[in-house]
């Protein structure tokens, strides 16, 4: 879903977050199921914003810096983050690399240069696959897709 990853800690157009976030930063299993209760949840916001259209094609062309101000001041995304232990720093590098995890850590790997993980966090998509990656399916709207 375009909307999970442009607004929801995506990486549209090349922009932020930055390669180097993305490896640096460690997933643990509490984490990895919050940020996929945010992005549920911020998805249905973004989504119900009568410009959301509009949102996405803005946010898709800033850093990664506008990108976490943009989300420090709207109210709700906050309020979002703030109920799941996340700020919006650790929301917009998090989902990324969590998606990116385990598209390497599923069965054929990366597809493509621009898809890249950390071992560390390679090792744990693999170590947790079966129970993340349904969940991540469902938070981008895959499973209700195929139905």
């Amino acid at each position: 879903m375009i909307l999970a990853l442009v607004f929801a800690g995506g990486m549209a157009n090349g922009q932020a977050p930055q390669r180097q976030d993305i490896l640096n930063y460690q997933l643990t299993l509490p984490l990895a199921n919050r940020l996929i209760t945010a992005m549920e949840a911020m998805t249905k916001y973004v989504v119900s914003l009568p410009d959301f259209k509009e949102r996405l094609a803005k946010q898709g062309k800033m850093t990664s810096a506008e990108q976490v101000a943009t989300v420090e001041k709207d109210p709700k995304a906050m309020a979002i983050l703030k109920q799941n232990g996340l700020t919006a720093q650790e929301y917009l590098v998090g989902v990324p690399t969590l998606r990116m995890a385990l598209i390497v850590a599923s069965p054929g790997g990366a597809p493509a240069p621009s898809i890249y993980a950390s071992p560390g966090n390679v090792a744990f998509a693999k170590a947790n696959y079966a129970q993340l990656k349904p969940k991540m399916d469902a938070a981008d709207g895959v499973s209700a897709a195929k139905k």
